[in-house]
């Protein structure tokens, strides 16, 4: 599910409320009385769910980037219709999904022969929901080699080392992570034809993968510094799921 911004806003409103005080008779000093927060959960409740849109994406970079940029370095971070594949219309699981962006699977996987390197990349805010996409993914990826990319249990060397001697078809995991195995030269993106964002999933705090700073921070420097280029010249293609 995906907030619509006006929703995000009547959050962080109700979040701020305060009840009035009041005072008694006997001119006490005032006493705050509980104030009653609105959850996101409510908000949920009340609107329907509104899968992710390249808008948004559009949005986010823009708002992040807007105080800091010039008009014609914020052009540069401008992508266009044809960079990006369909949404995820919340009708969706991943293997289906999966199978309507890339219909010539079969054969991106038997051509891919390159070491350091994946066809596809997915992204998503943490490792147990990287293991859950994976799992996920079965009835999509046939016969390859799937790349697990988070820190969890796993060091970087360990990733390091397995990219440079096999050949790996799809990865999957954090922001973080990957963008610390492309600064370090370990995994090269351009052989890769697809990045997919897990945008629309929220954990148990309804946190969709962009409400965590962390993970919004890192993604947002993945694309800029790695993504965005290749988009722009037509390698890589975007996928909101």
């Amino acid at each position: 599910m995906n907030l619509d911004p006006s929703d995000d806003e009547a959050i962080e409103k109700a979040s701020e409320n305060r009840t009035a005080t009041c005072q008694d008779s006997d001119s006490k000093p005032a006493v705050k009385k509980k104030r009653k927060q609105k959850k996101i959960s409510d908000v949920l409740q009340k609107s329907a769910p509104k899968p992710g849109v390249p808008e948004d994406l559009q949005k986010l970079l823009t708002q992040h980037f807007g105080e800091n940029r010039s008009v014609i370095e914020l052009e540069e971070l401008q992508l266009s219709d044809s960079c990006f594949l369909p949404a995820n219309d919340l009708t969706h699981s991943f293997s289906s999904y999966l199978k309507e962006i890339c219909p010539k699977w079969a054969k991106l996987r038997r051509t891919h022969k390159e070491k350091k390197s994946v066809v596809m990349l997915v992204l998503c805010s943490s490792a147990l929901r990287s293991l859950e996409l994976i799992k996920s993914m079965t009835a999509f990826k046939g016969d390859c080699r799937v790349l697990k990319l988070f820190a969890k249990h796993i060091k970087i060397k360990e990733q390091m080392n397995m990219l440079e001697k096999g050949v790996f078809h799809i990865g999957v995991g954090t922001p973080g992570r990957v963008k610390a195995l492309v600064e370090q030269d370990a995994l090269c993106l351009n052989s890769t034809k697809y990045m997919i964002l897990d945008w629309n999933w929220r954990d148990q705090k309804l946190r969709r993968m962009m409400d965590i700073p962390e993970i919004k921070k890192e993604t947002i420097d993945l694309l800029e510094k790695s993504v965005i280029k290749l988009c722009r010249d037509g390698s890589v293609k975007l996928g909101l799921f």
